[in-house]
């Protein structure tokens, strides 16, 4: 059985909106292994309508990082949306209907980690179906002030701190479970 692992840079204060405006200046060869490491056992991806339409647009257009533009195009796809009406990016399968039992069913047929990478809402939605198994935040040493933030309006998620490190940029890598008692 899979598990839903989600990924985020986020900022101090929560900002998970425009890493690329705020994030580059801490990246090295650490956060590079650890995103590297997550990507290696994926089995596959999972997004949100959103995520999907951006995605799909830039990836498989892009002349650039084309490491990860030759993963996320080969890699099995599951975009979450009643509202998309298809999904013509190779190796995507839509999840529409009912989401949840479909996204179980998913879970139940594949091995190894179906990771994500942004998408807040559907983070929130997968924690509050209990769907996500993990969640890894590279938490950067900056306050944005302002933008999308991992929690807006959420309910109340316990998590359960499982592993940390410190990269020499003063990033954190941290993972959570969700904590059920």
């Amino acid at each position: 059985m899979a598990k839903i692992v989600s990924n985020f840079f986020i900022s101090l204060d929560g900002v998970v909106a425009s890493p690329d405006q705020w994030h580059f200046p801490y990246w090295n060869d650490e956060m590079g292994a650890a995103v590297q490491a997550g990507m290696a056992d994926a089995s596959g991806f999972l997004m949100g309508r959103k995520l999907y339409e951006e995605w799909s647009a830039y990836w498989t257009t892009a002349d650039q990082d084309l490491d990860f533009a030759a993963f996320i195009n080969n890699a099995d796809k599951y975009v979450l949306s009643n509202t998309l009406e298809k999904a013509e990016w190779n190796n995507t399968t839509l999840i529409s209907g009912d989401v949840a039992a479909k996204l179980r069913e998913v879970k139940e047929r594949t091995d190894g980690t179906i990771q994500m990478s942004g998408s807040a809402t559907t983070v929130r939605w997968l924690l509050a179906n209990g769907l996500l198994d993990e969640l890894k935040l590279l938490v950067h040493p900056i306050a944005v002030g302002h933008g999308r933030r991992l929690f807006e309006d959420a309910p109340t998620h316990p998590l359960k701190l499982v592993s940390s490190e410190t990269f020499k940029t003063g990033v954190l890598n941290l993972t959570y479970v969700p904590d059920a008692g």
